[in-house]
This record gives C-alpha cells, structure tokens and sequence, in this order.
C-alpha cells in the first residue's frame, strides 16, 4: 500500500511505518502548487542580475563567486560530485528509505525552489527498490549532511553507487534497470537536494524507534525481575507517583501493577517478609524507567517537528517571492534529541544491569541459587551472562557522552559551528542493540528465577511473556552453549515478541 505524506503535518506513527516497510511513498498531490510556484521564483533569479546563494554564486566560502546562467547546470551538477565524499560502511537500506521520504517531506513545503520532477524520481526510486549507497561517516551535522545527502543526489543525476534487486551496482546502471530516467539539475537543485538534515533525522528517529521499544520492554523484564526476587509491589501504589506528578514515572507503575497482578509468588510474601525495602534497582523502577521514558517522549517531538521541516538553504517564500538565505541546515535541535535518547538508553540499561546482578547473588535474590543455576559449583549458571550485560551496560555509558557539545569549524572558518547530529544519532543503532542484549540476558535471568519459585506461579501476563521466552530459550539445567541463547533472547526484545505476549500498551 503506498503511504501519502502531507507535508507539514506527517506524524511518528507514519513516520515508523515507512521504516518498518518497503512499499512505494508518494507526496500528497496538493504540495505540487507550491512546489512549482517555488521552482518558478528560482528560475526567475538564476536568470536575473542580482547575486542569489547557490543559484548564481558559488558555495560556502566560494559565495562571493558569480555564476554564468550558461553554468547552471554545471554547478549543480559539480557540487554533488565534490560533495561525494562520505566514507564507512553503507547506511543500512530501512533508514536509507526512511531519509529519502524525509527529503520528499522537506522538498513538499514547496519553499525549496526544485521541480516536480525531482521529487517525483525520489518517489519513482523508492517504488522500484533503487537505494543509494550511502557512507554513513562524513558529516558533521552543518550545513546539513552533505556528504550523506550528496551519495543519494548522486544516484539521482546517474553517478554513484545504489542497491537493486540485491546487488550493488552503479547509479545509473540501478535506474535505467529500474525503467528511470537520471535527472539533469536545474537552478538550486543540487543544493535543495544535499542541503538539509534528513540523514540525522532519519538515524536519529530510527533509533528512537529502538530505545521506546526497549523502554517497553524494560517494564516488562523489570516486572519480571520483581517476582523473581520476590520484591514488593507497595513502590507502585499510585498515590506516590500522583504524588511527584511525572507522566512517565506514573505510567511504568501502572503498567507494572498490572503485569504484577494476580501473582501467587507476590502473595506469597505479603505476609512475614523480614525485608523493609527493596533495592533501587527494584524499589525505584518507575522513577528510572519513567524518566528516560518521559525524555523520549520530548526527543520525539523534537524530531516529528524536524521530520517536517525544511532545513535546507536558501529559502523561497512563496507568498512574497522572496529568496531568503538563512541557517534551518543547523542540526542542532537533532543532535540534541540524538544525546537525550542516549541518556535515557544507557540509563534503561544501567538499572536493567543492577537487576541482573541482584539476581544472580544469593545473598541479595532472597533464596535463589547463586548464579540461578540449581547446580551451583559443578555448573557456573548464568554467571558470565551477567559479566556480559556488565560490559554492554558500560559500553553504553561512554556512548551516551554527548555529541551536541563538541564543534569544529569546517570550510575554511565558513562554517564555524556544527552540531555533530550525524555521529551522535549513529551510534544509537549501536547503544539500542547492547540495551537489547542487556533485557534479554535479564528476561533470561528472571525466568530462571521464577521457575525456582516453582510451584507458586506469577501473574498471567508474565507468564504470557516466559512462556514466549521459553518457546526461544529453555531453562537452564546443566551449563550448556549459551551464546545463541543470548542472541535469541536479545532478539525477542528487539522484535517486540516479549511486550506484545505481555500486552502493554504505552504512547510514544
């Protein structure tokens, strides 16, 4: 089915099902007036006398450099070809998809000066399965990414390198077996096209996807994680998190309440318990998880408002055929979400960590055998399962750093600040795949121990979510190859198997 995008007003929920899909997109038809209209403007002052940003000058430094209207196309068409200068491993196709809609989205506002044409060959790529080839290193997050950017611009004028039909070939060879025409840029075209942060926004929501799919899970191995220990409940009454007022914190407690619900094992411990209070890392769930997830909800914003925006440079106002050169190729507000959604993973994972290591010592896990194996000594359990969540808990915290803080000036002092979006956004693919690893080592971990508080059973929504464990990864007995175990069950966090056999529901 082909997803319409409005420019201006598309939302996260579309924004993920472009990601998660891979049929054709298209612009809502109604953005083709503007468009043109603003194409019309840019046409008029490539012709014209007076010097206008990228149209008939050079760029960055070299603006003060007039251009011939005879050389219009040649501009364009070198400045991509310069740019061409990213380098790493590809980007990996899902978020390719995903920033080509969101340069569809940008081009749509119709405040870009390109044609028709142009936005339709982006939507004609996207419905024929042609992917740039895109290095993911190489931008600096301003003026834009465009070195990322220029990589998929390049595919589009015939040059570069693009996947179709599974194998990597040259950019024009993919279109023309694509049954597409390369374009030959117009005034600002090349521009419009590498002059923006649609690869930034596009890593950056991709890993937001990531983390709020965690955070969900994370209420569920924490519910889990408190039967297993045989921890309290009482820390979930609502009157304390009414009490604080923020909408994450009250929203995990409620969510874990109702996975703890009808649990014999809690029962069984109301009642005689000398414990007075649990650990932080069982004690203060809500307050942690709630609070990462209350800053992924404000990141998401910040990139739903990006996603739509136009972020390129010069920009034509239609309404009064102004050509105003301004500074919205800044990524600044992504980078700033990119190291909030950072914080809020490395921390799901730090207090996920602390459960794992609750559990596996039996002097804190309230009668479990040590390492949860019920032959400790001959067998080592998940011992080193818990040094690996340990690692990857640590990993995460240097990842986290922030990358909105560092700077460096580019093109000759032209470009004097920069936002780092590109790097800071990346690396959350890899901080989401280590806090997934992290959940299902805890899943594993809590499974096994609410199978030792056999024959009393935990809640049915919990035994929903091991028995969809169990169907992946069986309960330890004799020590056996675990890495595949880990991976299984990392993959049961990432694919959202575990959230939806518990059935919780939580708004982005």
């Amino acid at each position: 089915m082909t997803i319409t995008l409005t420019p201006a007003a598309t939302p996260l929920a579309q924004l993920r099902a472009i990601w998660q899909g891979d049929g054709p997109i298209c612009l809502d038809p109604a953005a083709r007036a503007r468009i043109d209209a603003s194409a019309a403007i840019i046409a008029a002052a490539a012709k014209g006398d007076a010097p206008v940003y990228g149209v008939n000058t050079g760029f960055g430094k070299l603006a003060s450099v007039r251009i011939a209207p005879n050389d219009t196309q040649t501009l364009q068409r070198n400045l991509i070809l310069s740019h061409c200068c990213g380098v790493g491993e590809a980007l990996e196709p899902a978020t390719t998809r995903m920033m080509m809609a969101l340069k569809l989205l940008s081009l749509g506002r119709g405040a870009s000066g390109v044609r028709w044409q142009i936005c339709a060959l982006i939507e004609g790529m996207i419905a024929r399965g042609v992917t740039p080839v895109i290095p993911v290193q190489g931008s600096v997050g301003a003026s834009g990414d465009l070195a990322p950017l220029a990589h998929m611009a390049a595919v589009m004028i015939g040059e570069g390198e693009a996947f179709f039909a599974g194998t990597r070939t040259g950019g024009g060879a993919a279109l023309a077996q694509a049954g597409l025409t390369p374009v030959v840029l117009g005034p600002k075209e090349g521009l419009a096209l590498i002059n923006g942060t649609q690869f930034s926004t596009a890593a950056a929501l991709v890993g937001l996807f990531g983390a709020w799919d965690a955070a969900k899970a994370a209420i569920v191995t924490s519910a889990m994680s408190t039967d297993a220990i045989m921890g309290s409940t009482a820390p979930l009454n609502p009157a304390i998190h009414a009490l604080r007022g923020h909408a994450g914190q009250i929203d995990v407690a409620r969510a874990m309440t109702a996975l703890l619900d009808g649990s014999a094992i809690r029962e069984s411990h109301r009642v005689g318990d000398t414990r007075v209070q649990d650990p932080y890392c069982i004690r203060c769930q809500p307050q942690v998880t709630g609070a990462a997830v209350d800053l992924l909800r404000c990141a998401a914003r910040t990139l739903e408002i990006e996603a739509n925006a136009v972020t390129d440079n010069p920009l034509v106002i239609v309404e009064t055929g102004e050509i105003l050169s301004g500074g919205n190729f800044h990524a600044e507000p992504v980078a700033f979400a990119a190291d909030q959604i950072a914080i809020a993973v490395a921390e799901i994972g730090a207090i996920a960590q602390r459960r794992i290591a609750l559990m596996v010592d039996p002097t804190l896990s309230f009668d479990l055998p040590p390492f949860l194996t019920p032959a400790p000594g001959l067998n080592s359990g998940l011992m080193i399962a818990e040094v690996t969540s340990a690692a990857l808990m640590s990993e995460n915290k240097h990842l986290a750093n922030p990358c909105s803080t560092d700077s460096t000036p580019t093109s000759a002092n032209q470009e004097d600040h920069v936002s780092m979006a590109a790097h800071g956004a990346r690396r959350l693919g890899r901080m989401v795949a280590n806090v997934n690893m992290i959940l299902g080592i805890e899943a594993m971990c809590a499974g096994q121990g609410i199978d030792q508080r056999a024959p009393l059973h935990t809640a049915p929504p919990l035994r929903a979510a091991l028995a969809a464990l169990r169907a992946q990864v069986a309960s330890l007995g004799q020590d056996r190859y675990l890495a595949p175990d880990l991976q299984a069950a990392a993959d049961l966090i990432a694919s959202g198997a575990l959230v939806r056999a518990a059935g919780v529901e939580l708004a982005l």
